[in-house]
């Protein structure tokens, strides 16, 4: 018997051609200056010269495009099957940028290691996926309140025309210098003009052109900034029209057991902001996955990587910056991001698209970013208002994973004396809001609650 529409779930709708076109050329544009970040700072440190740097942004395109196709659609145990974009996770950048810069392991080392840490995520991918069981609504709204929170820096940095710190060669040593454009008035201008086109967009357009409100505001932003002269099309007459993506281009990997493991930790602390990450996005589409549904979204993040490794790219994970598209839009269908996917494939093969699409100012994206990743925030209110704060408890672990997850970023040296290993941990507010969380639930509810059970036992 034939499904009606109605009775096909918001995240398996196909959508006609030209709207997932549309739709996911939104998912790619708001994604790719994160996409192509990891490949210029991994091959600045291994001393690439520029064509191979941009043989690192090809492969980084094609791999994203690939992996987001595998997580949305899924193949066999592959696969959450939400609207997922998949990204290279800034995490790893500390651990590879030792590695990269280590001459006993080097680009094969490096590509070795990433490999392998892809292996060991999907043996271990099972086991993480289990977890899930520990995020409650008190757990999931938090940890999903705190990635908004989080990635919102991201947003607000951009609106303001970037980090606020750039690479600067001083007196012969590369150093950290205050960015001189950092929110400089017209860069707040442009940003509070995207900003307004979207809410213009959100209040009175219908149907499909308030879901395409992110992209018509980029496109304004980007029109005008063109027509001021501030689009920098640098490197759009060298690229090529045509590049083949070849797997293994610096050679066969080498496999180093502590380099192995060093990444593999990284990937486990991934992992747990992953189940957050996928927990956000099934509270917007209205399909909360569970044991199941994570652990094949974690086996995507360990095969991603390990693709990765051989078409001389990066770790891969669920993309943060993505997930308050589909709030923002309210477009949930999964075919989206799988198309999404094709557009990253195609901007590989034909590099001059990608430059196209890296030339977009940072203060353009950050007037979406700012809506895109407070709508992050908004749903994990959302879940918090559901709690049951009758129970008291409830409040300390909001309250205390809340406030141990901003840590990084309101103080980023607060865990300065702890060892570097623990970096990636210690600089993740997602992972740690996830873990605190968990702990203090398991803590005042669960235990409370077997301490109770074991009690009435016993008095009968």
């Amino acid at each position: 018997m034939n499904l009606k529409k109605s009775d096909v779930h918001p995240a398996d709708e196909v959508l006609p051609v030209w709207e997932l076109f549309i739709f996911g050329l939104q998912h790619v544009l708001i994604m790719y200056a994160g996409a192509i970040a990891v490949p210029l700072i991994i091959g600045g440190v291994l001393g690439l010269p520029k064509e191979q740097i941009a043989l690192l942004i090809n492969c980084d395109l094609f791999a994203c495009g690939v992996i987001s196709i595998l997580q949305s659609v899924g193949f066999w145990k592959f696969g959450v099957r939400l609207p997922v974009m998949m990204g290279v996770t800034f995490a790893t950048v500390p651990s590879m940028i030792i590695l990269a810069g280590d001459p006993n392991i080097g680009a094969q080392g490096l590509y070795g290691s990433i490999i392998g840490a892809g292996i060991v995520t999907m043996i271990l991918a099972p086991f993480v996926g289990k977890l899930v069981r520990f995020f409650p609504p008190v757990v999931t709204g938090t940890v999903i309140a705190v990635t908004g929170l989080t990635i919102l820096r991201i947003g607000i940095n951009w609106a303001a025309g970037g980090n606020p710190t750039i690479r600067k060669m001083v007196d012969g040593v590369l150093q950290d210098v205050p960015n001189p454009n950092y929110g400089a008035p017209e860069n707040l201008l442009f940003a509070g003009l995207v900003l307004i086109v979207i809410l213009l967009l959100a209040k009175f357009a219908k149907g499909f052109w308030a879901n395409i409100s992110v992209l018509v505001g980029l496109l304004v932003g980007f029109a005008l900034a063109w027509m001021t002269g501030r689009v920098d099309l640098t490197g759009l007459r060298e690229a090529a029209w045509f590049e083949v993506i070849e797997p293994l281009a610096f050679g066969w990997p080498t496999f180093h057991p502590w380099a192995i493991l060093s990444l593999s930790i990284v990937m486990v602390i991934v992992m747990v902001e992953t189940i957050g990450l996928l927990l956000a996005v099934g509270e917007m589409v209205g399909r909360r996955p569970g044991p199941e549904g994570i652990t094949r979204g974690l086996l995507v993040d360990g095969l991603g990587t390990v693709i990765g490794g051989i078409f001389n790219t990066f770790p891969y994970v669920s993309f943060s910056q993505n997930i308050g598209l589909v709030g923002v839009t309210g477009i949930k269908s999964r075919w989206v991001c799988a198309m999404a996917g094709i557009i990253l494939i195609v901007f590989a093969l034909f590099p001059k698209l990608g430059i196209l699409a890296a030339s977009i100012p940072a203060y353009v994206l950050g007037g979406a970013g700012i809506v895109m990743f407070g709508m992050v925030c908004a749903t994990g209110i959302k879940i918090l208002s559901d709690v049951d704060y009758r129970n008291q408890h409830n409040l300390f672990i909001v309250a205390i994973s809340v406030g141990i997850g901003l840590i990084p970023m309101i103080a980023p040296s607060f865990f300065g004396h702890f060892p570097k290993s623990l970096t990636p941990l210690t600089h993740s507010g997602i992972a740690l809001s996830a873990i605190v969380s968990m702990l203090l639930n398991f803590y005042f509810n669960h235990f409370r609650a077997s301490r109770t059970q074991q009690a009435a036992s016993a008095e009968v």
